[in-house]
């Protein structure tokens, strides 16, 4: 996995410097330039599962906030882009998420998986309910705690 991001990591280098230095025209840079910060951003996504299963967070445990996507409801595994929006502080891995989140709703909130409610993310207790680094948004610990009771009896 490691060997394949270096490959693509030097093709997308090549190929920005092969357009940068053949073309002198500013916009085709600010082209190349675009193109790489779009597959920078589609990296990031891609690297939370993998970041996830590295050991420091496993399902179950409670996440820090600044390391979640709440767009893509994903442990990143690093700090994400802080975003402000009325008042209360969310996070996105890329500008996609960053613009997305003060214009769409949907993605600053999650159904608490216990109680069925509505949660804001900014205010949730966030934990990871996946091996990709899947996360849950919950009320408050004590949701959580009674969602894992319930599960067990089950």
């Amino acid at each position: 996995m490691k060997a394949q991001r270096i490959k693509i990591a030097a093709m997308l280098g090549l190929s920005v410097l092969a357009i940068a230095c053949g073309e002198k025209k500013q916009g085709d840079k600010q082209q190349a330039e675009a193109a790489l910060e779009q597959v920078k951003e589609e990296m990031n996504h891609k690297m939370g599962g993998d970041v996830a299963a590295s050991g420091q967070y496993k399902k179950g445990d409670v996440v820090p906030k600044e390391l979640v996507c709440m767009v893509n409801d994903a442990f990143m595994g690093k700090e994400q882009l802080k975003v402000e929006h009325e008042g209360k502080v969310y996070y996105g891995c890329c500008a996609m998420c960053q613009s997305r989140i003060p214009e769409d709703e949907t993605v600053r909130v999650a159904k608490d998986p216990f109680t069925l409610e509505t949660v804001d993310k900014a205010d949730a207790y966030i934990v990871m309910i996946g091996d990709n680094g899947e996360v849950a948004y919950f009320k408050n610990e004590a949701n959580y705690q009674q969602f894992v009771a319930e599960a067990q009896v089950n």
